[in-house]
């Protein structure tokens, strides 16, 4: 191990045991029944998703002699194919990939407020985009917006023109004025403040009814969850630490994910994690959070399945559940 290596991942131990987050497990758990772990790593910032890096040293103290991040740009479709075990990724997403048919399992809630709604000087509320160009980074992003759009009582198809641009560069389109509004994700809404560009319609970490529910949840392979179910709760258990570790000593974290590659830039990464609610994770109920998207969504015509399907066969919060009682505070 690199010095460097070897003096952040100190460091980290040392603020989970100065924060009371401790690596020991009860006594009477069995082991896992898998000692690897397979997680994502992205070739560009995702600040949000932090706590899947922050937690390698807890998952080890879980068991988990192997935990290797895989580098992939659509970590959701990699976990359907049975290339990652688990992943932290937004609702929105994953409801969509449900309502395909995609082998995978909502299993615990991690935090809210990653998303922000971004406009130019024509746009001042929802409703305003009537008529108006969308930029999204992908279809998940423009099913997001879409289902906005449906809850204030806009035609999503017919009111609001989308583009997502094949190079990926959908907040560029914004910048240029060639869209009218933009759905940021970290730390992409605190570049578009630092350089002073439009202003926020929706900001999912305060403005209700979105602030209520969870951006953010982690999903397993349906597989790996289904033969390996003590390892599942064990690497939850990692998860949530790391999670509450990240709301704990936000610069910490983000230093050391920097030094490791995980993230690029400090700054911005910094302020999203001081400003996104990891502590939530306690507080609100997982199946509320996929019931509400999966309406918003089936009412912007984005998805087939009712959220009652969505739940039944593409949830398990017995995890969680399990965790929640287990880890008080």
């Amino acid at each position: 191990m690199r010095r460097r290596e070897f003096l952040c991942g100190t460091t980290l131990a040392s603020t989970s045991a100065l924060l009371g987050i401790r690596p020991e497990v009860a006594g009477a758990e069995p082991p896992p029944e898998t000692t690897r772990l397979r997680l994502p790593r992205y070739p560009f910032d995702v600040a949000c998703t932090a706590p899947q890096w922050v937690a390698e040293d807890l998952l080890k103290a879980e068991g988990f002699s192997s935990v290797e991040y895989v580098t992939t740009p659509l970590a959701t479709d990699a976990l359907a194919a049975g290339e990652l075990d688990l992943i932290v990724a937004d609702a929105p997403g994953i409801i969509l990939r449900l309502d395909a048919g995609k082998p995978i399992v909502v299993l615990a809630r991690i935090h809210g407020g990653c998303y922000e709604l971004f406009a130019g000087d024509r746009v001042r509320s929802i409703r305003d985009l009537k008529g108006k160009t969308v930029a999204a980074a992908n279809v998940a992003r423009r099913a997001f917006v879409a289902s906005m759009a449906a809850y204030v009582g806009l035609d999503p198809g017919r009111d609001v023109s989308f583009v997502i641009p094949k190079d990926g560069q959908a907040m560029q389109l914004f910048v240029e004025g060639k869209a009218d509004a933009f759905l940021g994700f970290p730390p992409e809404p605190q570049e578009l403040r630092a350089r002073r560009i439009g202003h926020v319609v929706v900001s999912t970490a305060v403005d209700r009814p979105w602030s209520q529910y969870f951006c953010c949840v982690a999903i397993g392979n349906r597989d790996f969850v289904r033969k390996s179910p003590v390892a599942t709760k064990r690497a939850l258990r990692a998860l949530v630490k790391a999670t509450d570790l990240c709301a704990a000593d936000p610069e910490r974290v983000v230093r050391s994910l920097v030094e490791r590659g995980f993230l690029k830039n400090h700054d911005y990464s910094l302020q999203a994690l001081r400003e996104i609610p990891y502590r939530r994770w306690r507080e609100y109920d997982s199946a509320d959070t996929i019931r509400f998207y999966a309406l918003r969504m089936h009412e912007a015509g984005v998805i087939k399945s009712s959220p009652q399907k969505l739940i039944a066969e593409g949830t398990d919060w017995r995890f969680v559940n399990e965790l929640k009682k287990e880890l008080k505070g």
